[in-house]
């Protein structure tokens, strides 16, 4: 039997190269033991999936699938499995695999697991009709959450989870967010529906993106490059620029933190970094922080807030064979909320 699917061959630059996935026909795969076949029904498209045509994560092995904010429904059990029954649905993140033996993976940090398998990278993932992942790291999706709606939870939702736990919101009086994607305006909302009182001041080098986050309720909007009316107590960044990074320590209180929500920062320009002044970025105990993937309990826990608070993330629907649009626009920055494929029946 087989399936379709965008598969990537060659890294390349998109600005040379704006369709390097190509339509293929695929083998569907078997489930190994204590695997699930999946049956795909939606697969977010992440900035991630740039860094990985361009070269800016480690290698993934090709030819690959790429895609890990995938939706669908088990289709099939490979032997021993008995987590999911058949037409369960479920989802899958960027954590494919890990050891779960090492002390990350007991302590569960199994995001920092050095055996840390990524679902699009090290293995094929959801841009395609079917994949295969161990029952262990699918996840069910809460039956109030659509498809499309439950796709950027996986990643732009759970990372940006993450990056608001790191934040400490519980004793946040304003927080940062620089960029306001598929990241960035999941964080607001959940934000405004855990910690009401805490302000928001949004970053955006985008106008239109500027507007988005006014409407979704930003207590402050401006430039990547303004300057804040107060000092923030933390910022998340969720750009892949390092600009923003060196602009945002300058708002940040004495003992602020800043975390970097992105998996990469593009080449162009890091020699920013060569910019980094210690008095005016990094004196007064400011403290930055990465965010390494994320673990099955961020994928879980962004899942079951969602639910609870009718969280519906703003999508745009492409049809998987129009996956180089999705990516080219977000190259070009021409986001507004998360932007998702629709491979077979939504539910």
């Amino acid at each position: 039997m087989m399936m379709k699917a965008m598969l990537l061959e060659h890294l390349c630059d998109l600005r040379e190269n704006p369709a390097p996935l190509k339509p293929v026909e695929l083998p569907v795969p078997d489930p190994a033991a204590g695997e699930i076949l999946i049956r795909v029904s939606v697969c977010g498209v992440c900035h991630t999936e740039l860094d990985e045509i361009e070269g800016r994560t480690p290698p993934p092995v090709l030819p690959v699938v790429l895609g890990h904010q995938v939706v669908g429904r088990v289709a099939a059990l490979g032997f021993g499995a008995g987590r999911f029954r058949i037409d369960d649905r479920v989802g899958v993140a960027w954590i494919h695999s890990a050891c779960d033996r090492c002390r990350y993976c007991r302590s569960g940090l199994e995001n920092l697991c050095r055996d840390f398998r990524a679902t699009g990278r090290d293995v094929n993932g959801g841009y395609a009709e079917y994949m295969t992942v161990s029952e262990k790291f699918a996840c069910r999706i809460p039956d109030d959450l659509a498809d499309v709606a439950a796709a950027p939870l996986l990643c732009a939702g759970a990372v940006g989870y993450r990056s608001l736990r790191l934040a400490d919101p519980e004793h946040l009086r304003i927080l940062g967010l620089t960029g306001f994607g598929a990241s960035g305006h999941i964080v607001l909302k959940m934000v405004r529906y855990r910690f009401p009182d805490v302000r928001i001041f949004v970053f955006a080098r985008s106008e239109r993106q500027r507007h988005f986050a006014r409407e979704l309720g930003a207590s402050w909007v401006g430039d990547t490059a303004a300057t804040s009316p107060e000092l923030i107590d933390c910022i998340i960044d969720t750009t892949p620029a390092w600009v923003p990074v060196l602009e945002g320590l300058k708002h940040l209180v004495p003992g602020g933190r800043l975390v970097i929500n992105a998996i990469a920062k593009e080449k162009d320009d890091q020699d920013r970094l060569l910019s980094l002044d210690y008095p005016t970025h990094l004196w007064m105990e400011k403290e930055v922080k990465s965010v390494a993937n994320v673990t099955r309990r961020d994928v879980v826990e962004c899942l079951s807030l969602a639910a609870e608070m009718g969280l519906r993330p703003e999508v745009q629907v492409f049809p998987l064979a129009e996956v180089n649009q999705a990516l080219m626009e977000l190259r070009t920055r021409r986001i507004r909320g998360a932007k998702v494929l629709e491979i077979g029946s939504t539910g």
